[in-house]
């Protein structure tokens, strides 16, 4: 019957089947890989990141466990570590804390990629950027060499991971450092918005266009009421949208010209294509 229609097998040779046609969701997959792990193994690496709310889509799922016991799985990748594993549970599953997974993790990210998620930490509650720091400094893992180069761009109150580039892009060019999802005020007190990154001196406003604005009429219509009180109390609105991030050295002086017409006085942006490709640029291996 098992070997039926009805039924596939999950871990082939391994005695674990699932009902055809069954979700097969993450957490669907986590549970079935328990039914064949050492019986110590705990979720890690991108894997715990996904399990702990972080978007990021990859196919291999990462376990980490401290006897020497091997495995060799089809899409599993299982971890032996030396120091105590000490996880928490979610849903039923064992998975090490979320600045864990990220440091483990942060041997096959690039730079860019570590800022985003432990962005995504912080707007989540999982992490400070104080601890995130503080636990890259104090740990001898494999990836804490990538996690302290980055732990000082680690920032608060960011909702996404476009906010994230753009903020690192005017870092690698040099330019003054934007507030991100700064709450603006009129001259009375009132409030006018939330900025998506904020350039108080020179009140001026990045605000990123994703594509769900333009499928939504009422979201499209509020976005145009709020931009224009924003310009009507004296803040320039400078609109971005996904191609604008393809286009860095373009996007860039189009920041610096709105900064320099509202009295930047500073270095010109230092922008140079090797930047960008080191922040991207995942490691070998």
């Amino acid at each position: 019957m098992l070997d039926g229609p009805r039924f596939d097998r999950i871990h082939r040779g391994r005695g674990v089947w699932a009902v055809s046609g069954e979700p097969r969701d993450l957490r669907f997959l986590l549970r079935a890989d328990r039914l064949v792990m050492p019986a110590d193994a705990v979720v890690s690496h991108v894997t715990g990141l996904q399990l702990h709310g972080v978007e990021l889509g990859h196919a291999t799922r990462h376990w980490s466990t401290n006897s020497t016991t091997r495995r060799s799985l089809a899409g599993i990748a299982l971890h032996r570590r030396q120091a105590p594993l000490r996880p928490v549970v979610l849903d039923g599953i064992p998975v090490l804390p979320a600045h864990r997974c990220l440091v483990d993790a942060a041997i096959t990210l690039s730079h860019r990629d570590i800022v985003r998620i432990a962005d995504a930490l912080v707007a989540a509650g999982l992490t400070t950027p104080e601890h995130f720091a503080a636990y890259a400094w104090g740990r001898h893992l494999h990836g804490v060499r990538r996690s302290r180069m980055n732990a000082g761009r680690v920032r608060e109150r960011v909702w996404s991971f476009r906010e994230t580039d753009l903020r690192l892009l005017l870092a690698v060019a040099g330019l003054p450092e934007a507030e991100v999802n700064l709450d603006l005020l009129d001259d009375t007190g009132a409030h006018l918005a939330c900025g998506d990154l904020v350039l108080r001196p020179w009140r001026i406003v990045l605000e990123y266009d994703g594509w769900y604005h333009e499928r939504s009429a009422a979201q499209r219509h509020k976005d145009i009421l709020r931009r224009e009180a924003l310009e009507a109390a004296g803040w320039l609105v400078i609109v971005l949208v996904s191609s604008d991030l393809e286009r860095p050295a373009s996007l860039i002086g189009r920041v610096w010209r709105s900064m320099v017409s509202r009295g930047y006085t500073g270095p010109p942006p230092r922008f140079a294509p090797w930047q960008l490709e080191e922040l991207t640029r995942s490691p070998k291996g």
